[in-house]
């Protein structure tokens, strides 16, 4: 008599879904859901403002968009709005917020080449503008200084610019974009050019020859970004390099 084989029962419980990368389509979707997370920090703090100073003509408008307390508090309100629409897409990609941004210590050698190679940049750029008589530190540098001084807000727009602002910029632009964007067709090289374009977008504020400037120092972050494996590493030259333009604007404008 032929034994009856038993089937083993089928487990009910469904493998986990493994963690993914965004590639470039959904790295774009999320890019301007954390765009727009930026763009509803920065708008609630203005909106704020004009509330508290009980006028809501154009008027006023232009003249608080102008403001160094406005700029500032609109830029430190931008950071927490983009560190949770980036956690909301990190999440849903199933992967560690730290992991996908590359949130690792600095190279400490890759550092000090990164200063270097950020100043000798700069001062090419500087060097352009004084021959072709140009100012050096943008007019919109200078007029945002001024205010902030006026108010006595210079500590925070010093706060904003070197350490709200580079986090969030280069959480969004050198940790998540890049991030997706180098596991695509671009591959690293296009996902640098990219994510630099994108940057510099974010700064149409400045005239061309400074979008020029914005652009190469993207380059050379996403370069750097991509040698180090690091987003702290982008995140510390870029403070450097906007705290280096605020004192050189204070100093060139006297505020």
């Amino acid at each position: 008599m032929s034994s009856i084989e038993i089937p083993a029962p089928v487990s009910s419980v469904k493998e986990p879904r493994p963690p993914r990368v965004w590639k470039f389509w959904g790295t774009l979707l999320w890019g301007l859901v954390v765009f727009a997370a930026l763009f509803l920090g920065q708008a609630v703090v203005v909106g704020v403002l004009l509330w508290k100073h009980g006028s809501f003509d154009m008027a006023t408008l232009k003249t608080l968009l102008a403001g160094g307390l406005t700029l500032s508090l609109s830029v430190v309100a931008g950071l927490p709005a983009v560190l949770a629409a980036i956690w909301l897409a990190t999440r849903a990609a199933r992967m560690p917020f730290a992991d996908y941004l590359a949130l690792r210590a600095p190279p400490w050698k890759l550092l000090l080449i990164g200063v270097v190679l950020l100043a000798i940049l700069v001062e090419g750029w500087d060097v352009v503008a004084k021959a072709t008589g140009r100012d050096v530190a943008p007019g919109f540098m200078g007029e945002v200084l001024t205010s902030a001084r006026a108010d006595n807000t210079l500590w925070l727009l010093v706060l904003a610019f070197c350490v709200a602002a580079p986090i969030t910029e280069e959480f969004f632009v050198r940790g998540f974009l890049y991030r997706g964007w180098s596991e695509s067709f671009l591959r690293p090289a296009g996902a640098i050019i990219l994510s630099s374009l994108v940057w510099t977008l974010m700064h149409l504020q400045y005239d061309w020859f400074f979008l020029g400037e914005v652009f190469s120092i993207g380059v050379l972050l996403g370069v750097m970004r991509y040698c180090g494996n690091s987003v702290w590493l982008t995140v510390v030259l870029h403070g450097l390099n906007n705290l280096a333009a605020t004192i050189q604007t204070m100093w060139l404008t006297g505020s």
